[in-house]
């Protein structure tokens, strides 16, 4: 069950409001949220139900034990439950990967090992990280640990975040754990981001998904036009699908009383590469740099240091991304243009035209998608041929049963809204309240794509997010 999916918009989602706001008291609608967030996991992955209990119970008691601990035994039990967290996430998510590698290694002695076949449980990657910086901000002293295991499970199983993010610090919420309130204004409001991400998903990322598959899935000789199209329809498929679950989460929490963090700030709007990590996956780029990079010595250190941790950090980033070499390659190649925009070319990028750097941008942006969505590196070769016109220019006839007037307006509108940043409409101060046109108009927007957003949900098939694999 996804938040796209009918079972979560028609029966799961107006049964969880009903029931949560039938109830009085933070702790009783925490226990609705909890036993909601809890059905909505096993739905999906019932079996690693019992691992996600497993780690909250775990991260709880050693994050009591933690923050009671004198600091030389509390560095200990912190490192232990940071080994501990990673080991979980290399167990199902790369074993098969190392396997695989040791077996191309040992490949001339005519030795092999099994390659185990793990499913990955659902939303690992983003758990694991909450747990961490649950423990590390324990143990750094900036949070205490939570005595009430019912909103520590929450923290960690909230199922608007659970899956694919934001990844919430618990600081960010132990407030609200205890002390939060809804009224018609926020609810709206969050409804209407809700809404609106569910719009991204279901009629700018779904809609052009089989232009981007048809092309990343079969790249053989792929003309310069046709790997193009497929690329910028990837590079807006991948921005509108998890910029807009991300839009969701945020919604679902603001409904319930909930603050979570923005995920993202207009990224292909970015002038470098360096600020294009400041406006993608807004969480994930933060908690690498508080609790990997700066751990690291960050740019403390010399200038041959400082680019190192970079580079360190973008390989993990590309690796905790997929256990593939297309994620690690994906990884080194972000961090080396961070390297070279710290190293002059930043401020090379800050003196040339808007417009320049824009373009720089974009290019080494969408380049990047390639290693991220190709199935390996020989794909991955064969759609960089086409990019760059190795097997002729203009055929398109392939797509052309895909390029629908829909389509094509998606097309058209997705890098509308992607690349530039409209200016909003400003009321002067005087006026207290939105006009009631205005609302009117705000109102029927809204309704509207959720009209549009049910029917495609409705009538599509199963469509799951795009980082419900990591």
């Amino acid at each position: 069950m996804t938040f796209a999916s009918k079972a979560f918009l028609f029966y799961f989602f107006p049964i969880f409001l009903i029931t949560y706001f039938s109830f009085r008291g933070v702790r009783a609608k925490n226990l609705i949220f909890l036993a909601f967030s809890l059905l909505f996991y096993s739905s999906s992955e019932p079996v690693f139900l019992v691992l996600l209990l497993a780690s909250i119970t775990a991260n709880f008691f050693l994050a009591r034990a933690i923050d009671v601990a004198d600091n030389g035994r509390r560095s200990v039990l912190l490192a232990c439950g940071v080994a501990a967290n990673i080991l979980l996430l290399v167990i199902f998510k790369y074993t098969g990967f190392f396997a695989e590698n040791i077996n191309t290694l040992l490949s001339p002695t005519h030795l092999h090992i099994p390659v185990p076949q793990l499913t990955l449980p659902l939303g690992i990657s983003f758990y694991t990280f909450h747990a961490i910086s649950y423990l590390a901000d324990v143990a750094k002293r900036k949070v205490s640990a939570n005595r009430r295991f019912d909103e520590f499970m929450l923290y960690m199983s909230m199922f608007p975040q659970l899956v694919a993010g934001p990844i919430v610090r618990y600081s960010t919420v132990a407030k609200q754990l205890h002390d939060r309130r809804v009224t018609l204004g926020r609810f709206s409001a969050g409804m209407r981001i809700f809404v609106i991400g569910l719009s991204w998903k279901l009629l700018i990322a779904d809609q052009l998904a089989p232009l981007a598959d048809a092309v990343f899935d079969s790249p053989h000789h792929l003309s310069f036009s046709q790997a193009w199209l497929g690329l910028y329809a990837y590079s807006m498929q991948i921005y509108f699908d998890f910029g807009g679950y991300s839009a969701m989460a945020v919604g679902l929490g603001v409904m319930t009383g909930f603050v979570l963090p923005r995920n993202f700030r207009i990224p292909y709007a970015a002038l470098s590469i360096t600020t294009f990590w400041r406006r993608w996956h807004m969480s994930l780029s933060t908690w690498l740099r508080d609790y990997v990079y700066i751990p690291l010595g960050g740019n403390r250190g010399t200038r041959l240091r400082t680019y190192g941790n970079l580079w360190i950090v973008f390989l993990l980033c590309g690796l905790w991304h997929g256990a593939g070499w297309t994620f690690v390659i994906w990884g080194a190649y972000h961090g080396l243009f961070l390297v070279i925009e710290r190293a002059g070319l930043g401020r090379l990028l800050s003196r040339l035209p808007r417009e320049l750097a824009h373009i720089y941008t974009v290019l080494v942006v969408f380049f990047g998608w390639v290693w991220f969505r190709a199935a390996d590196v020989h794909a991955a070769g064969r759609v960089f041929s086409g990019l760059f016109g190795l097997n002729g220019f203009g055929n398109l006839q392939s797509l052309t049963f895909l390029l629908s007037p829909v389509t094509i307006a998606v097309l058209i509108v997705a890098g509308l809204l992607a690349f530039w940043k409209w200016p909003r409409f400003r009321r002067p101060k005087s006026l207290q309240v939105m006009s009631r046109s205005a609302a009117l108009m705000d109102m029927t927007f809204v309704a509207i794509l959720l009209v549009l957003s049910a029917i495609a949900a409705a009538s599509a098939n199963f469509s799951p997010f795009l980082y419900d694999r990591f």
